[in-house]
């Protein structure tokens, strides 16, 4: 991408987040945010040179922060709580989730409220544009103050220490530096502070989170339509006038892909009147909108919370806008934590009725005519009874994951930081879930696509006879059982890039 994201000219916005984090889109600083970070900065300066002590300007740190530090002493001091505070340990998170860390940082720093030099805020945004990702590990942070140790990394490797990633690899952090033209920060006071205080890597994931979301919950619903379809349930409970009775803003919006997916579908019209001898369906087909509604409202909710998110400014202390350095506990993740749980409950929603949808289509005595486990040759053949397995086994994991991280807090620093929102670990179980739930529904659409080719000659309706023609573009149709895992595969990553979310409502 070649359009850059301006830096510090307004909020960013959830589509900058991910242009930038996932897509690799350029930065650059609005010159007015220089601005004001040059004037933030000349408080700090003064503050510096007074002979009393000032947190974080001219103290330690944490529980050590009554300790006075000369003035010859604190561009060590700020190094050293780099370097100590990048203490993280395990996997390497993902790439688009370090640049989300230096995204939100820059932001925080481009807020003028921060009081570093322009130079920092200069080094991350090249940085950035240079591609250069520091290594961070996935456990370390317990989201206050703030996520401490993924920021640290993030410093370090600005300092010219520690391990990047480029397009050439794992390399040393003072190499990608000296090939991008970068010179290696130099922290004064108060700036190594100024870059590890921040909500930025649980607000990074939920932003990502929620981008994802918006497509799988969609996917959701064309999988459920799929699913009706092919059971030869009714579109009928899904009408406005029945959603209109409550008045539920999400159960709306689904229901109303679901009228539109099924729209004049033949296999649906075939079954329609009073010889059907059917009452209802069951709540896993006819509840769908219900189910997908609630995780709509959670994921406006959460929504909302990221907004705020990213128009906060995040440290300690701060720079006011009269002039005061101020301490404060605005590094507490809890509004992020809380809804990063939240979503995780409704992920594992989403994901146990789309499972229990594929379950009725395999079971010949729930799904209406179709052969056992939708099988070519009952009894040689297994059909898909095996991937109902696998989504059964992640449903299993999202109900484990949706345990909250955010009430599980663990005091630390000598009591100093005695609650502690655990917002990166709720962030983390999250982007697993998210996974869990793409595979998930990329299994019910395999199902369903398999389904509607064998209620054949009756023809499906255009949206999702177009998702099961385009399911046919990476996996046959029925017949004998082959190695089907390629398959699964293949349909999650239409799920992921959204394919089957934008083929439906182009054609529906």
């Amino acid at each position: 991408m070649s359009t850059y994201v301006t830096i510090g000219a307004a909020p960013l916005t959830i589509a900058e987040v991910v242009a930038v984090a996932r897509h690799g889109a350029p930065v650059e600083l609005d010159p007015a945010a220089l601005d004001r970070i040059g004037e933030s900065r000349g408080i700090v300066d003064a503050l510096a040179a007074d002979p009393n002590a000032h947190y974080g300007v001219s103290t330690g740190f944490g529980a050590l922060a009554t300790t006075f530090i000369a003035a010859d002493r604190r561009r060590q001091l700020q190094a050293s709580l780099i370097r100590s505070h990048a203490a993280g340990t395990g996997d390497e998170v993902e790439r688009e989730v370090v640049r989300g860390l230096q995204l939100l940082r820059l932001q925080t720093l481009a807020s003028g409220r921060t009081g570093v030099r322009p130079v920092v805020a200069e080094t991350y945004a090249a940085m950035l544009n240079a591609g250069i990702s520091p290594v961070v590990r996935e456990y370390g942070s317990l989201g206050c103050s703030g996520d401490l140790a993924p920021l640290a990394h993030i410093a370090l490797a600005a300092m010219g220490e520690g391990d990047v990633r480029t397009q050439a690899g794992l390399v040393p952090a003072s190499d990608a530096l000296a090939a991008a033209g970068i010179p290696p920060l130099v922290l004064e006071e108060k700036e190594g502070l100024a870059l590890i205080n921040g909500t930025d890597g649980m607000l990074g994931m939920l932003v990502l989170a929620l981008h994802d979301l918006d497509v799988l919950l969609t996917t959701a619903d064309v999988a459920a339509a799929m699913s009706v379809e092919s059971q030869l349930g009714t579109d009928a409970v899904f009408a406005a006038d029945l959603m209109a009775l409550r008045p539920q803003s999400g159960q709306a919006a689904s229901a109303a892909n679901l009228r539109a997916f099924l729209a004049e579908s033949p296999i649906v019209a075939s079954h329609k009147g009073p010889e059907d001898g059917r009452v209802q369906d069951a709540y896993s087909l006819r509840c769908s909108p219900q189910v997908h509604g609630a995780a709509r409202d959670t994921v406006e909710y959460a929504a909302t919370i990221a907004s705020r998110e990213l128009a906060s400014v995040i440290d300690n202390p701060v720079i006011t806008l009269d002039g005061r350095i101020e301490s404060n506990g605005n590094f507490h993740g809890a509004p992020v934590a809380a809804v990063l749980d939240f979503l995780a409950i409704s992920v594992a929603d989403v994901a146990s009725v789309s499972e229990r949808r594929t379950d009725r289509a395999l079971d010949p005595a729930r799904s209406h005519g179709l052969p056992p486990f939708l099988a070519h040759e009952v009894g040689v053949d297994s059909g898909l009874m095996i991937a109902q397995y696998a989504a059964a086994g992640i449903v299993s994991e999202l109900k484990r994951l949706a345990v909250p991280a955010s009430v599980d807090s663990i005091p630390s620093s000598a009591m100093q930081e005695d609650h502690v929102s655990m917002g990166w670990s709720a962030a983390r179980k999250l982007r697993r879930a998210i996974d869990g739930l793409t595979r998930v529904l990329a299994i019910e659409i395999l199902t369903g696509a398999r389904a509607l080719d064998l209620r054949a000659p009756l023809q499906a309706a255009q949206a999702t006879g177009a998702v099961r023609d385009l399911v046919r573009t990476v996996a046959a149709g029925p017949g004998p059982d082959r190695f089907l895992s390629p398959d699964m595969e293949a349909v999650t990553e239409l799920v992921r890039s959204g394919a089957v979310a934008r083929t439906a409502k182009e054609h529906a």
